[in-house]
């Protein structure tokens, strides 16, 4: 008897443990439904402001897509070569760019910062600063935007250095043309003076 009273109590747990788990299960099915009505509602009434809001962002890349066809028309000559943040070819705090921009070391090339020659950067009277937007034109395989964030030496002169990781074989291509990116330029200096 002690038997058939502990079987038919695990089946009555068991209906108990369906039965809210159908409940649970009919709760969630239907937030989800009502959060899908009121998503879709939300969407259609908000199309317009949406729609003139894409308009306005496809205006604005083409317009930049223009400006940028005119900067490969100038731009400074430079070199480019590569460092790593490792003691030997930095200062004594590798994870530190000039900047003060904390970096992980392992992922050094994924940031696509740059060091420039002191006679690039504005504190030495140069058109570059730190933050600008650059594009580079003119590597085998290294062409594109870059962000100045860190300083070379003194000793070196029109010379762009390519943040990368400790694994990439060291690389070095002359004549590069190097340009500033002003509508990202822009952006910063309206942050920084809001």
């Amino acid at each position: 008897m002690y038997w058939f009273l502990r079987v038919y109590s695990t089946i009555i747990k068991q209906e108990f443990t369906l039965n809210t788990l159908h409940k649970y299960l009919l709760s969630i099915l239907a937030i989800t439904m009502v959060n899908g009505y009121v998503s879709i509602k939300f969407m259609k009434s908000n199309r317009n402001m949406y729609k003139s809001y894409y308009e306005e962002v496809m205006y604005e890349n083409e317009r930049l897509g223009k400006e940028l066809d005119e900067f490969y028309a100038y731009g400074i000559s430079v070199d480019v070569t590569m460092y790593q943040p490792t003691y030997q070819q930095t200062d004594n705090t590798p994870n530190i760019t000039a900047d003060g921009t904390k970096i992980r070391i392992s992922k050094a090339s994924q940031y696509k910062f740059v060091a420039l020659s002191r006679n690039l950067l504005a504190r030495w009277g140069g058109p570059f600063d730190y933050g600008d937007f650059i594009l580079l034109k003119g590597t085998d395989g290294k062409d594109g935007v870059y962000q100045v964030r860190d300083t070379m030496n003194p000793k070196w002169v029109n010379v762009v250095d390519i943040l990368e990781s400790k694994h990439v074989q060291p690389y070095k291509f002359t004549n590069v043309n190097i340009f500033k990116l002003p509508w990202l330029s822009k952006e910063k200096k309206s942050k920084e003076n809001a």
